[in-house]
């Protein structure tokens, strides 16, 4: 008891310093998942919507991976990222294999489906209410398209943040393709791993709490969105 008491008092005391280390950890976790869930939202805004409001060949199919893919083993993610940025691997001749940018690339994957998913369902019950309206405008494809994503932002942010909130926690693909290199591709989810299996609980617990406050925010500021948007298409 008195050894996990003084580990904690440690980890505020490094907090509170602003210890090298943890910084330098967290720095590269949230530069990692805000990229990837950039590039994530920029090509799965459009992808869902598009599943929503088109009909073309393999369109149930697509919409049924999405889902079915919101779920994916971070695991297997990281095992096909692994084969495919390999020195065997079709991209191999890239270099990319164990540097943030395969972490960014196993994230990108892993949180894609999740915002093209739900911001499939968004624009689709939106598409529903505003049919007849946009109907007597005369919008075409592209500009039904937009005005629904723009009117949807509140509510496809909240899907935006689910996906940070699963690219922030994430740890099994990025240890495959990122090999959890200390000063390189060391995020707070492996540092927490490697740590806590060294006995440095100090810096390990430091690490879970920012990941703990992250993770609490995201969840607050989906509820805070849901509960701000729910009036007004109720």
């Amino acid at each position: 008891m008195n050894d996990i008491t003084a580990a904690f008092g440690m980890a505020f005391a490094m907090l509170l310093d602003l210890d090298r280390d943890l910084i330098e950890i967290v720095g590269l976790s949230l530069r990692v998942s805000f990229l990837a869930v950039g590039l994530a939202v920029l090509l799965g805004l459009p992808l869902g919507a598009a599943v929503a409001l088109y009909r073309f060949p393999g369109r149930t199919v697509l919409h049924a991976l999405l889902t079915a893919f919101m779920g994916l083993p971070p695991v297997v993610v990281g095992l096909v990222v692994y084969l495919l940025l390999s020195r065997a691997g079709p991209l191999g001749v890239l270099g990319l294999l164990f540097t943030p940018a395969a972490m960014i690339l196993a994230q990108c994957l892993l949180v894609l489906p999740i915002v093209a998913a739900l911001s499939a369902q968004i624009v689709a019950d939106l598409n529903r209410e505003y049919d007849e309206q946009l109907r007597s405008l005369a919008a075409g494809p592209g500009q039904r398209l937009v005005t629904l994503l723009w009117d949807g932002r509140f509510s496809l942010l909240t899907a935006i943040l689910a996906g940070f909130g699963r690219a922030i926690a994430e740890v099994g693909a990025v240890m495959i393709v990122g090999g959890n290199i200390a000063h390189s591709t060391r995020v707070m989810t492996t540092a927490i791993a490697l740590e806590t299996s060294k006995g440095n609980l100090a810096l390990a617990l430091g690490l879970g709490l920012v990941l703990i406050v992250l993770a609490l925010t995201v969840n607050l500021a989906v509820l805070a969105l849901r509960d701000a948007v729910r009036p007004s298409h109720g």
